[in-house]
């Protein structure tokens, strides 16, 4: 790819286009990322169960009306490619998901996920029924994509950012246990 974007940098253009709007974070690398770039109490961080974060903000999404974004990985989502038809078939108008594809599983070293041959994740969300399809390559471009996602009433959203591997140095385990997760992201979101 070559511009440098990891998934590091596409987190933290990402949440320069959200404001109030709860987040749904994919487990290990992307949450820790995200808690070092943006914690606040409406991100709630995956711990174990990877693959479901699309399917826990579907559910969020189709329990209240405001917007619900979703930061996901391309090895992630490929665990659990009925949330795609799912998703599809209910489309809730107000759900973005954000796939970031980077071609690796992350958190586990790196090694090759299915994007990195012939998978391509736009496709299968086009092919599930969500017509609002973007793939990114520029991270100039994150922040109008999300902002465009977030600012219409028409959904859901599938945006497929994709970025090289690797993440910076310091990057530290997320301090918070898995209950005061939930329990401040509930408080936030009004639960």
């Amino acid at each position: 790819m070559g511009n440098a974007m990891r998934r590091y940098e596409a987190i933290r253009e990402i949440m320069k286009a959200v404001t109030d709007q709860p987040v749904v974070c994919n487990i290990g690398h992307p949450s820790q990322e995200l808690f070092q770039l943006a914690d606040r109490p409406q991100n709630f961080y995956m711990l174990g169960s990877m693959g479901l974060a699309s399917s826990i903000a579907h559910g969020l999404a189709l329990s209240q009306p405001r917007k619900v974004i979703v930061i996901d990985g391309d090895a992630a989502v490929t665990m659990n490619l009925g949330g795609f038809a799912t998703i599809g078939h209910t489309r809730p108008r107000n759900l973005v998901q954000i796939v970031i594809d980077n071609s690796a599983n992350g958190s586990t070293g790196f090694q090759p996920s299915f994007t990195a041959n012939r998978l391509r994740i736009d496709d299968i969300g086009r092919a599930a029924g969500i017509d609002h399809v973007q793939v990114i390559d520029d991270e100039t471009a994150i922040v109008p994509a999300v902002d465009t996602a977030l600012a219409g009433d028409e959904g859901p959203h599938l945006i497929v950012i994709k970025t090289d591997t690797g993440m910076p140095e310091g990057v530290k385990v997320i301090p918070l246990g898995p209950i005061e997760i939930k329990e401040r992201f509930m408080r936030s979101i009004g639960q």
